[in-house]
């Protein structure tokens, strides 16, 4: 896909807004400070994770984050897509289902065994985007989280 390119440390400018819009859309209690911490480690090639802009590089209208990890259950690799964010302004218009299209595929090739994400349960617009997507819930499971 040509409007999803690898975000790289010279990316921060454009990238830092979006993520700043999307932490205030979710109520994330994020300063500017705690955000650029997040995402300077992805921007430099850290083994964790990535972030991948969507759009044009000069002016993006969005990104998605994916972090890696370890499945025994599946097998190896799994990643979970951390945070998946287009502008208000130019949703709905199938960027955000071509990026997950175009990640899935990506990390498929490159040996991911599973894709992950969480959606808000009482969010069922979100939920049918991704089911389009072809993401299926896990009726036995629920995700849980410690901050430590």
């Amino acid at each position: 896909m040509k409007s999803l390119q690898l975000a790289n440390e010279g990316d921060a400018a454009k990238l830092l807004p979006l993520v700043a819009a999307f932490h205030q859309e979710m109520g994330f209690a994020t300063t500017e400070e705690q955000q650029t911490a997040a995402v300077a480690p992805l921007l430099a090639g850290s083994p964790h994770g990535a972030i991948w802009l969507i759009g044009p590089r000069k002016a993006p209208v969005g990104y998605i984050a994916v972090t890696f990890g370890w499945s025994l259950e599946f097998g190896g690799m799994d990643a979970f897509v951390d945070e998946l964010f287009i502008r208000p302004a130019v949703r709905k218009r199938g960027m955000g289902g071509e990026a997950l299209a175009g990640i899935a595929k990506a990390l498929g090739e490159g040996g991911v065994r599973a894709l992950h994400l969480e959606v808000d349960r009482e969010d069922e617009t979100t939920q049918r985007f991704y089911r389009r997507a072809h993401f299926q819930k896990r009726d036995k499971y629920v995700l849980m989280s410690k901050e430590l």
